[in-house]
């Protein structure tokens, strides 16, 4: 009698997260049916998450699902991203994840989606949570993944080959408009906030204005329980301001907070996913964080240290050290800023490629011909 149901699997490292990726055709139709094989493979609700792929951290429960494209789609691929809670039985579909995302284009083209070049490799994405187009361009000389390389980001020990993720549609992915409030500020719980929606829904305040520095680390800002406490009820209703609904126990809006960077570049950052800070910064996040410091109007523009051109290299300083997003936007005439798009520079790893194996009762497996 079987007691196991074998689904196949490949373990990857995307940017600063790692988890299971899985082709769509081997998963349930359902999100339903889907949600119960994602909790069972990730040993979900438990804290240690010892009985599944899990690694006990939001960083590391995370999920990517891969399908082909329809016919007559820009995108060739389409990824469905699931935030896998540790310590509750519940799977997140709303956000998406800009790291897991590096490891979707190596991924794709090592299943067969999508044609390998000599070189380099263009593979365009649907995340399907949000709706954004991203170009991923991936390293194939001879025609063949390779996942050596020198680039090196913080958050990751050693080097790898570069993914470049190019976001092409990024603005108003979640609410449909760039400044979902309509104003560049608010007021929200008495602390001035600029709320974006550029590759992630994020609500931004000056750390100064929470009484932090953007330089503690992220133990620091998760131990100060009444400073979490106060970002969680200023991102509760932020998210109500921004037309989200009732956003308790949901990822989305993010949270940051900002301060002059301490090197002279850029801006610092502290970024919350959102019950703990990040030990490193989330890409979706991070576009969004580096688009805020070039709009006049936001909370962030008068503490970064940023260029005057219409593309810039911000630099973001995080826990575990920095990140560079590329930001495109066109001055439209009365100070006003269209953004273009934005990118960054990720790598990713395969670790494992094999069969997770879950308990039967959960789920039977697809019927076979």
């Amino acid at each position: 009698m079987t007691v196991q149901t074998a689904i196949p699997c490949t373990f990857m490292r995307g940017g600063t997260s790692r988890g299971p990726y899985f082709l769509a055709a081997d998963l349930p139709a359902s999100r339903e049916e889907i949600a119960r094989v994602l909790l069972a493979v990730m040993g979900s609700p438990d804290a240690r998450q010892i009985d599944g792929l899990g690694g006990a951290t939001t960083l590391t429960s995370k999920v990517c699902i891969v399908s082909p494209a329809a016919a007559g789609e820009k995108q060739q691929v389409d990824y469905l991203f699931a935030q896998v809670s540790v310590d509750q039985a519940f799977v997140d579909f709303g956000p998406t994840c800009g790291n897991m995302l590096s490891g979707i284009g190596p991924f794709a083209i090592e299943k067969g989606l999508v044609p390998a070049q000599d070189g380099e490799t263009s593979v365009m994405i649907r995340a399907v949570n949000t709706g954004a187009l991203i170009e991923a361009v991936v390293q194939t000389p001879g025609g063949v993944v390779t996942y050596d390389g020198d680039t090196a980001i913080a958050g990751v020990p050693g080097t790898a080959a570069p993914v470049v993720l190019n976001f092409a549609d990024a603005v108003g992915g979640a609410t449909g408009r760039l400044m979902p409030t309509g104003n560049p500020q608010d007021t929200i719980e008495g602390v001035a906030v600029t709320c974006l929606d550029v590759a992630m829904p994020v609500v931004i305040a000056r750390a100064a204005d929470l009484g932090k520095t953007a330089r503690e680390t992220a133990k620091e800002l998760d131990a100060d329980r009444d400073f979490m406490a106060r970002i969680e009820a200023i991102r509760r209703a932020a998210g109500a301001a921004m037309g989200m609904g009732d956003v308790a126990g949901k990822v989305m809006p993010k949270f940051a907070m900002v301060a002059e960077p301490a090197g002279g570049q850029g801006v610092a950052a502290r970024y919350f996913t959102p019950l703990a800070c990040h030990e490193a910064m989330a890409v979706t996040g991070g576009i969004c964080i580096a688009t805020a410091a070039m709009l006049p109007g936001t909370v962030a523009h008068p503490v970064a240290r940023i260029g005057p051109n219409e593309r810039e290299t911000v630099v973001i300083e995080h826990p575990t050290g920095r990140m560079e997003a590329v930001i495109s936007t066109r001055r439209t005439g009365n100070e006003a800023v269209e953004v273009l798009g934005g990118g960054t520079l990720r790598t990713a790893r395969k670790i494992m490629a094999g069969e997770v194996f879950i308990p039967a009762r959960v789920w039977g497996g697809r019927a076979t011909a």
